[in-house]
């Protein structure tokens, strides 16, 4: 994923602002590097610091994929009072979860008019490389 189409950015700032303080998460989804869906999912862990998506919109939007031949592109998240750039336990629960192979996009909006997103992967041994993301 090295382009992102402005409407997704605009849809997870606009996702980011409503869920502040709370962190907001949710999933970009298409083919060939190239998003065509973002969903929404609910953060149940409601926390600041930290997100857990709801599984059950997780799994709605994971078979949702499937049934459209779609990949899982990005996971991508909030991060409301800091950088974006993948926390301690972004890492921990990257590692937990098994998701490698994807990216995690973070948009900050610790400066309100001036909301940062990025991307990144994460790989087996911890380590956080960013990734270049264009918003077209």
């Amino acid at each position: 994923m090295r382009t992102l189409e402005k409407r997704f950015a605009d849809e997870m700032v606009a996702h980011a602002r409503e869920s502040a303080p709370d962190e907001c998460c949710g999933i970009l989804a298409g083919a060939d590097g190239e998003v065509s869906k973002l969903y929404r999912i609910t953060n149940t862990a409601h926390s600041p610091y930290r997100y857990v998506m709801d599984p059950q919109e997780q799994l709605h939007a994971m078979l949702e994929c499937e049934r459209r031949g779609w990949e899982l592109i990005a996971f991508y998240h909030s991060h409301t009072h800091s950088a974006a750039y993948p926390s301690q336990t972004d890492v921990r629960m990257a590692l937990q979860s098994g998701y490698l192979d994807e990216h995690y996009v973070l948009v900050s909006i610790a400066n309100e008019d001036e909301p940062v997103i990025r991307a990144f992967k994460i790989d087996e041994a911890g380590a956080i490389t960013e990734h270049r993301l264009d918003i077209a």
